[in-house]
């Protein structure tokens, strides 16, 4: 792999080279922007978060099998009185004319009107202020569609009354959230572009330093955006928050690899007169590293193929395919643009030749010498500092309710957080109870069951919502006491689940129950998730230590680096959520968040212990272990903090999205790179090796 990836920078690192290549990135990149499609117009709001055999969406597709009029979208429709009551008629003469237009999409509204008075109670408040009205979308429309259809629906409330109108439940989620990021999307890419321009320029003081990156960064969005487009159009679903996430990934990685590059090209140039020979050199030392460290970023992405939770599943080949790119860039068109402007790209601060290639008097090579000199207490301070941070992770406490990610404005969540205060809240997603039997159910046997049924844990009542004709199958509506999304109430549904053979027995009946709606969703997520994180951990950390085996050519230091790595991670988790509490009132996570991080802090983390072990080990052939520690703390130590404080920094503008899980992501993975870059990279790590490897002098004498 070495000599191929030396054969492609000794080529692209030529004059005739540098100009092919960048001739190259520039003719596929104008192509890509004419003729394919970009990925914004295949992204949907969500996914498909379980397996086809979790048992609750067996259950739904059984509960659509029997009962047709329930396969839709549903919406709730929330609507509360300015001034006063709900009107009965105004509400009626409302839902009438909303059936009359006959709105595209709109599958099934209740119609006030055909009922008897003591029905329609059941849809006002106590205090009559507020009315709740079901309506199901056809499961086919788009979100767009959703979005229009629920935009004439609030137009002919504005017209002919005076409520106000909030549309709830999944369909209004899908459609507030196909608003939030359409506006999110630019805040989020000129927010990274401008913080990462800003920081270079303050960093390195050098204009032409911060637009070469950001120019290589460019290049590779609108070649990957174009190619995810592609993919897209072949059938690959990308939610928003995917392609978020990847616009952070890319520019995150593509700075990172450019600032290794430059690191090496400026210390090159002090050597080598000719800019292609300074560049050429640069290249045969950090080609292999950059290339690499792109590959574990690569090889974690491909380990969530392995996931079964849509979410991660999602991020796979989105991921993957955002990394394939930047790792082709990383030994094409970054050296080749850094070659195109030479020492010009440094201005004012020109390397010449004959210049010291470190800085004696830097604040790492101070850092490197104290470590080399006191590896003990050095080592034991950092230990203590991550061991404190990670004992955190015992308080972590996790939301499943969606709605509080979302912001406080959100029409949705004011709709929902209305019907919380106004409504009993186990009615904010009644449990759908399927009976299946092979016999007829008696009258007798159906009440039966409706007792056993409400004298389960936490269950506030049972009611028969339906029967097919054949009366085999019967549909109960079961509602929780307490919020279904809450987890005492997702405990008591899994305890209700993992004991329908005794409700069956206990209730004299033969046949099998199934749970659908939102609180059996919750048990096989939290589920599903569990089991995703314990297979991801281990994948992913096998994964990576082989391929830091296959390039450190040691058994030994990849154990150093997975391993510092590892307890990072648990810091950073411990400490940003900790912080978080802190400064942004924000208690509790999403179940997702963990591994999320997990997955970026290790995929990434790695890369700068990469980049310091292979200078140690090019300083060890020449130098002692302690002497190697100094030279490659203090030569990769700048690069690496820079890098690190750009790489945090791109992280925390996720807390610029309106979605809490994408906040508190990218503040725990913007917390975890710091502690990496200037705890685990710049002392722990260094302090470790100098403990624990020997002189190869030493090991040749024996």
């Amino acid at each position: 792999m070495k000599t191929l990836l030396q054969a492609i920078t000794d080529r692209v690192t030529t004059k005739k080279g540098m100009w092919i290549t960048l001739a190259a990135w520039f003719i596929v990149t104008m192509l890509l922007a004419v003729f394919a499609p970009s990925v914004r117009d295949y992204e949907v709001s969500n996914v498909a978060s379980l397996p086809d055999d979790a048992q609750s969406v067996i259950a739904q597709k059984k509960v659509d099998q029997y009962f047709k009029d329930n396969d839709g979208l549903p919406a709730i429709l929330v609507f509360q009185s300015k001034n006063g009551e709900v009107q009965l008629a105004d509400l009626t003469n409302l839902l009438d004319q909303v059936l009359s237009k006959k709105i595209k999409g709109v599958q099934q509204v209740v119609s006030l009107s055909s009922l008897p008075p003591q029905a329609t109670a059941g849809f006002f408040s106590d205090d009559k202020t507020t009315a709740l009205i079901p309506l199901t979308f056809d499961s086919s429309l788009e979100t767009k569609e959703i979005k229009k259809a629920i935009g004439e629906i609030t137009k002919i409330t504005k017209e002919t009354t005076d409520l106000n109108l909030y549309v709830t439940g999944p369909a209004g989620i899908a459609s507030d959230t196909l608003d939030l990021f359409s506006r999110a999307d630019l805040v989020l890419i000129f927010s990274t572009v401008g913080l990462i321009l800003v920081l270079l320029i303050v960093i390195y003081r050098s204009p032409l330093l911060a637009l070469i990156p950001l120019l290589a960064a460019a290049f590779v969005y609108e070649v990957v955006s174009q190619t995810l487009g592609l993919m897209g159009k072949a059938g690959l679903v990308m939610t928003s928050q995917t392609v978020s996430i990847m616009s952070i990934l890319l520019f995150a990685a593509v700075i990172d690899y450019s600032l290794f590059v430059f690191s090496r090209y400026r210390e090159e140039l002090k050597t080598h007169e000719n800019k292609y020979n300074a560049m050429k050199e640069a290249m045969r030392e950090t080609g292999m590293p950059v290339f690499f460290s792109g590959g574990t970023v690569l090889a974690a992405m491909l380990v969530l193929f392995f996931a079964r939770s849509g979410d991660y599943h999602n991020f796979a080949p989105t991921f993957a395919t955002t990394m394939l790119i930047i790792m082709l860039a990383s030994i094409t068109l970054v050296p080749a643009l850094f070659t195109l402007f030479g020492r010009k790209s440094f201005w004012p601060k020109v390397p010449k030749v004959g210049d010291p290639a470190v800085n004696q008097n830097s604040l790492w090579s101070k850092v490197g010498r104290l470590v080399a000199k006191k590896p003990g207490l050095s080592v034991a301070i950092i230990g203590i500092v991550l061991l404190l941070s990670a004992s955190n992770m015992f308080n972590l406490k996790y939301e499943f309710d969606t709605m509080k990610s979302f912001p406080k404005d959100m029409p949705s969540r004011q709709g929902y957080e209305i019907l919380e205060k106004k409504f009993e809240k186990g009615d904010l997603a009644p449990t759908t109870v399927l009976f299946e039997s092979k016999d007829m159910v008696t009258p007798e046997q159906q009440k039966q069951l409706q007792s056993v049924l409400s004298e389960q844990t936490l269950v506030s009542s049972v009611r028969v919502n339906g029967m097919t004709e054949t009366q085999k199958v019967i549909n109960y509506s079961l509602t929780f006491k307490g919020n279904p999304y809450a987890t005492s109430t997702i405990d008591a549904m899994e305890k209700i689940i993992n004991k329908t053979k005794k409700i069956t027995s206990d209730s004299g009946v033969k046949g099998k129950l199934y749970f659908a709606g939102e609180t059996a969703v919750k048990v096989d997520d939290r589920a599903t998730n569990n089991r995703d994180v314990i297979v991801i951990v281990l994948l992913e950390t096998i994964l990576i230590f082989a391929m830091l085996i296959i390039l450190t050519k040691s058994f030994k230091m990849p154990i150093y680096m997975m391993g510092t790595i590892l307890i990072s991670f648990l810091a950073a988790l411990g400490l940003g959520m900790f912080l978080s509490s802190l400064f942004f009132d924000i208690s509790t996570i999403s179940d997702r968040v963990p591994l999320y991080a997990f997955v970026f802090l290790v995929a990434l983390g790695i890369d700068y212990n990469i980049m310091l072990i292979s200078r140690f080990q090019e300083e060890q052939k020449t130098h002692s272990v302690k002497k190697a520690v100094e030279i490659a703390v203090a030569s990769t130590g700048g690069v690496i903090s820079s890098a690190g404080v750009i790489l945090a920094a791109t992280f925390a503008v996720l807390m610029t999205q309106p979605i809490q899980l994408l906040f508190v992501f990218g503040f725990i993975v913007a917390v975890g790179i710091l502690l990496d870059t200037f705890l685990i990279r710049g002392v722990l790590l260094p302090g470790l090796i100098v403990l624990l490897e020997k002189d190869k002098s030493v090991i040749e004498s024996k």
